[in-house]
């Protein structure tokens, strides 16, 4: 009996130390999910971090241990020092970007993460699980560092890879959207942190469908919400992923934002995960909690520390960090004086005016006949019209609205072709 249970704890003793062994170096073709991901999927798909999501939320009988992913490790010196890497999200369900990314990830030293089973046709939920799966199973076994690791895909895998870095930009540094763009989240203080934090490098070609989208949209809209953004239209090419050097310097340029990330990470640290963990309910409300008092402050930015504390009372109601931000929000909901309201409005303002600039000159000028969003065009004209309208009304005498006024004649053309 002694002998059977020496046998049964050298076994055990055997298969943590295997499981704890990080990945040799060099490209497998096929690694197996180890357990559960640690990093919040569920925040993705709503507006709250449940301490349980739903247990069919990533539908019925969803296993981790069933999930897969390429990978590609490269050579280290030293084994403790964060790692850049790519998160790589295809259309379809088989990894599809490692042949494009493979020079850059050799010479770079970039690690390379192939999720498999995550494409167009899966469910969001299921879909941002298992690919959060593949990203925190690597993160068990190698530090990445979250200031240049970068999330892309190709067309609706690049509309998930910015749903990634705009939810959760503490683990991203930046996103690679190829033929394709993505939503904001609605929550102002992700609003913030997005500006503050990622950079956007988004890629078209040349006769790809979704080129007005990237080009005169997203592209657009992003850079006048003060995210760090660039568009790539490549020459020659449609709706693909783009060439190894083009992706190799639109890597670079994310690279070129990694000091900016850093340095805000020590001023906040709630705004930069760990390279290898994932904190707890109770500990990443209280630090984002911190960084709202911190920023309360001042004057400055007040605003600001209001939106972070109302984000995490929203995040996490039932936590004590939530509590106390519910408290703190009511304190200042109760002040005679409200100097940061002119702000909210002002913050408003400048949504409205560049989405209604960006989708107005998708509607006019981005949509090609023939194209399979061409179907779309009179609503999303009519949504620029609302915008501007929303913008005429509260100051008709403006510049902003001479240029709506102009905008809405066109805009309206559209929609009455309906």
């Amino acid at each position: 009996m002694r002998l059977a249970l020496l046998a049964g704890l050298f076994a055990l003793a055997t298969a943590l130390v295997g499981a704890a062994a990080p990945p040799a170096p060099g490209y497998t073709p096929k690694v197996a999910v180890s357990a559960p991901t640690r990093l919040d999927w569920a925040y993705l798909v709503s507006n709250r971090s449940p301490a349980e999501p739903p247990a069919d939320l990533a539908g019925k009988g969803y296993d981790s241990a069933k999930q897969s992913y390429e990978l590609f490790v490269p050579a280290r010196k030293d084994v403790k020092k964060p790692l850049p890497a790519i998160v790589f999200i295809s259309a379809g369900d088989e990894p599809a970007g490692w042949k494009a990314f493979e020079p850059l990830c050799k010479d770079k030293g970039f690690v390379f993460i192939g999720v498999r089973g995550a494409g167009n046709n899966v469910d969001g939920p299921k879909r941002v699980r298992v690919i959060l799966d593949c990203l925190d199973d690597v993160r068990r076994h190698l530090p990445l560092d979250p200031d240049r690791t970068y999330t892309t895909g190709i067309s609706g895998g690049g509309r998930i890879a910015c749903s990634l870095a705009f939810a959760l930009p503490e683990y991203f540094g930046g996103v690679i959207p190829l033929c394709a763009g993505g939503d904001l989240r609605d929550e102002q203080w992700l609003r913030f942190r997005a500006a503050d934090r990622l950079s956007a490098a988004l890629i078209t070609g040349e006769s790809d469908f979704n080129r007005g989208e990237v080009e005169r949209w997203k592209g657009p809209m992003w850079k006048e919400l003060g995210i760090r953004t660039k568009v790539w239209t490549v020459p020659k090419m449609g709706h693909t992923v783009p060439p190894a050097a083009v992706l190799a310097e639109a890597v670079a340029w994310l690279d070129q934002g990694a000091d900016a990330r850093a340095a805000l990470a020590k001023k906040y640290p709630a705004s930069r995960a760990t390279p290898d963990g994932a904190p707890s309910r109770a500990d990443a409300s209280k630090a984002l909690l911190k960084e709202g008092q911190e920023l309360l402050a001042a004057r400055a930015t007040e605003y600001r520390g209001l939106m972070t504390v109302k984000g995490v009372s929203e995040r996490w109601p039932d936590t004590d960090a939530g509590k106390a931000a519910r408290k703190l929000l009511e304190s200042y909901e109760a002040k005679a004086e409200k100097p940061w309201e002119a702000e909210d409005v002002a913050e408003l303002r400048k949504q409205f005016t560049a989405e209604a600039r960006s989708l107005g000159d998708y509607a006019i000028n981005g949509i090609p006949t023939g194209s399979p969003y061409e179907k779309d065009r009179p609503a999303m004209a009519k949504r620029a019209i609302d915008l501007w309208g929303a913008l005429i009304g509260d100051a008709p005498n403006s510049p902003l609205a001479k240029e709506g006024n102009a905008r809405v004649a066109e805009l309206e053309a559209l929609v009455k072709k309906k």
